[in-house]
């Protein structure tokens, strides 16, 4: 403030003065609540977080397996390609003459073989046909049709960056300089498109799993495409996962994956577009509340919030606890364990709260009361979405590399590629070589195998 104004606020009276300085030391304490960091006044406003996370207290975990865990190494080779023999003729140290050794000993090492590409030459011999009265010539599956670019390159370059999240800048880099091999993006590129549209039927076996399975976690996250908002949307559970990008981040697309009834349980966050789905049970995520907690206690220190938040918080932990021991109970202990967390729930919703914040999830916790504790009635479930929040973090990276899509073919691109890699990392699937023999097989026979699974190959 410049000597005028505060000369001029002072003449307004001591009421006026009193409630400027009041508001400027709530200001000052909010400042130095902890996440809140005052920063240098040379800081610019764009490198100001506008949420920052306290520092973690105490000691933090040591790397390494605990102890008493056993010791695990390298496992050796399947298969050895060369032999390598090393002797002495003088002792390295004093460079005195040596005989004969007296025994020897094994060790083993694997190296990547950084070679210049292999270049094919393909003979096709073409052929009459008497019978169809045209020229016939045999299949190359080498590679696309009228492609001069490996179909092997192609896929690799393709796990590079729709799993691996490497921008195609870099893939064009690591070709150049471990291969020697030089390839131009808008090759890559659509060569890319055609074999997703090759795979697409795998993309769509893969959502009719998901509309069939038994439990089912999802979640949304953002997404830019021609530089337009959109939502990437994640369907998955321990043996698939299913990418969608869509302009809408509403109901309709749960519906249009999903449909109107879903016959398995589902586990997502509070999101209101969950909430249109009839399913045969829910479950929503704990560890949403307790980041909601832990969000609104930075601000909110009344003691209407502070007793509602000890008793939201016990009463997860609670939860959590009867889970982690439901094989050492039987059915009438958890039958009463369940009651009475019923009840406590009961009563932490039905109080009447002056709080704003209190208010707000007291509705929630009524509103989702049946779909919180439903992982006590089917233990094999989790009380959390941390499995979409984990599959969903390796598209976060790849949105922050590349910048998402330009293009709705190269959404679709996106999706159907991150479906299928995902999907074949969490079966312990060898992606390469197993999506490498599914394009080959659609070179020779114009389809894919009826039964994709059993082409594809296991990392053992």
């Amino acid at each position: 403030m410049s000597d005028d104004e505060i000369r001029q606020l002072y003449r307004k009276g001591e009421d006026a003065t009193v409630a400027f300085i009041m508001a400027l030391l709530k200001e000052l304490e909010q400042l130095k609540q902890p996440g809140k960091e005052t920063p240098s006044p040379s800081t610019p406003s764009g490198m100001r977080p506008v949420y920052s996370k306290p520092s973690k207290k105490g000691k933090s975990r040591k790397p390494g397996r605990k102890k008493g865990h056993a010791g695990v190494r390298r496992q050796k080779p399947e298969r050895i390609d060369k032999h390598e023999q090393h002797t002495l003729e003088c002792c390295p140290d004093c460079h005195h003459s040596i005989g004969d050794s007296f025994e020897t000993r094994i060790r083993y090492t694997e190296e990547i073989v950084t070679l210049p590409t292999e270049v094919t030459e393909h003979t096709i011999h073409r052929y009459w046909c008497v019978h169809c009265k045209k020229i016939v010539e045999p299949k190359v599956t080498a590679a696309l049709p009228k492609a001069t670019i490996g179909l092997k390159t192609l896929i690799f370059s393709c796990w590079l960056h729709y799993a691996q999240g490497i921008t195609l800048e870099k893939i064009l880099q690591i070709f150049k300089g471990a291969f020697q091999m030089t390839v131009s993006k808008g090759a890559l590129v659509q060569s890319w498109q055609k074999i997703a549209q090759i795979l697409k039927p795998i993309y769509d076996d893969i959502a009719t799993q998901a509309k069939q399975s038994a439990v089912l976690h999802i979640d949304e996250t953002g997404w830019r495409v021609c530089a337009a908002t959109y939502w990437l949307w994640c369907f998955t559970n321990d043996k698939l996962v299913y990418f969608v990008i869509d302009r809408s981040r509403g109901s309709p697309v749960v519906k249009k994956v999903l449909g109107h009834f879903f016959q398995g349980i589902l586990i997502s966050d509070f999101f209101s577009a969950y909430n249109c789905l009839i399913a045969m049970a829910k479950q929503k995520c704990f560890s949403h509340l307790f980041t909601e907690l832990a969000k609104v206690d930075i601000r909110n220190k009344s003691d209407q919030w502070k007793k509602f938040r000890k008793k939201l918080r016990r009463f997860l932990k609670d939860a959590i606890r009867i889970h982690k021991n439901i094989k050492e109970l039987d059915e009438q202990q958890l039958a009463n364990n369940k009651n009475q967390l019923h009840k406590r729930l009961q009563e932490m919703y039905a109080q009447t709260y002056q709080d704003r914040d209190t208010k707000r999830l007291a509705k929630r916790l009524e509103k989702h009361k049946d779909e919180l504790l439903t992982f006590l009635d089917h233990p094999e479930i989790s009380h959390d979405n941390n499995h979409a929040e984990r599959q969903l973090r390796p598209a976060v990276i790849s949105r922050k590399n590349s910048y998402c899509n330009r293009s709705e073919k190269g959404a679709e691109t996106q999706a159907i590629f991150m479906s299928i890699f995902r999907t074949l990392y969490l079966r312990n699937i060898d992606p390469i070589d197993s999506l490498m023999n599914m394009v080959k097989y659609y070179l020779n026979n114009n389809q894919l195998p009826e039964h994709w699974e059993d082409s594809c190959t296991s990392y053992g």
